[in-house]
């Protein structure tokens, strides 16, 4: 299974992607349900790191299904131009170089 990865790194970016929207979904929902609790927090320039990282989309959809985050400005408007910066990176990276 590794050496498949490595001839075909597309794959490795895939999962790489995968396992990074997760954590960021994962980590969107955790903080929400910490702060019902009054516990603990994620700090917000962790939960901007990893959409930074390639987990916007995960971030994204967090945000939105756990309600967390939304009345933040810099949330509300910085994770969806994220992703768009993404997406516009990818589009160009797969079909324009």
């Amino acid at each position: 299974m590794l050496s498949q990865l490595m001839e075909k790194p597309e794959l490795l970016l895939w999962l790489y992607l995968a396992v990074i929207n997760i954590a960021a979904f994962v980590t969107f929902g955790a903080d929400k349900s910490r702060a019902k609790k009054d516990a603990w927090r994620v700090p917000e320039k962790r939960l901007f790191l990893l959409a930074l990282l390639g987990g916007s989309l995960g971030a994204n959809l967090g945000m939105h299904l756990f309600h967390h985050k939304t009345r933040h400005w810099y949330f509300r408007y910085g994770l969806p131009a994220i992703f768009l910066v993404q997406l516009a990176l990818g589009v160009y990276l797969k079909f324009f170089r």
